[in-house]
C-alpha cells in the first residue's frame, strides 16, 4: 500500500488497526523518496506496537509533516513514560539506527509518569 497509495493511506491503515484511539494528522504535499517513506511507516508501526505493549496509554497522536526538504514524524502517547532507545528492547534502538542510516535523527522524550514523545526527522530526498 505504501508504494501504490502513499504514506497517508499506509498510515491510515495502521491507525485503523491500533488497539487504542489514535489521532493522525498528515501534512505532506509532495512525496518523499520511497526509502524515507518506509522509515516513516516503520517508525509509526513500531511506536504504536510499543505503546500497545508497554505504555498503558489510552490514546496517541501522530503528526507527519514535511517542512522543506525534511520529513518530521511525531508520535505522542498519554502512557506511563520510561521509553528509551537504549533500553532493554530493541524497537526504539532499531528505529534510531534506521533514521541514522538515512542521515536522520530520532529523539525520545519519555519522563517517568509520561507522556512519551518520539520525534524522527528525515531528509526527504
Amino acid at each position: 500500500m505504501l508504494n501504490d497509495r502513499g504514506l497517508d493511506a499506509a498510515l491510515s491503515g495502521i491507525v485503523a488497526r491500533a488497539p487504542i484511539r489514535v489521532r493522525l494528522r498528515i501534512n505532506v504535499a509532495a512525496r518523499c523518496a520511497p526509502s524515507i517513506e518506509a522509515i516513516a511507516y516503520f517508525t509509526v508501526s513500531e511506536a504504536l506496537t510499543n505503546i500497545a505493549r508497554h505504555a498503558r496509554a489510552t490514546h496517541a497522536e501522530i503528526t507527519v509533516e514535511r517542512a522543506g526538504d525534511r520529513l518530521r514524524v511525531i508520535v505522542t502517547d498519554d502512557g506511563c513514560g520510561g521509553a528509551s532507545p537504549g533500553g532493554d528492547g530493541s524497537g526504539l534502538r532499531g528505529l534510531a539506527q534506521r533514521a541514522a542510516a538515512a542521515d536522520g535523527t530520532l529523539h525520545v522524550h519519555s519522563p517517568a509518569g509520561g507522556p512519551t514523545t518520539i520525534t524522527v526527522e528525515l531528509p526527504c530526498e
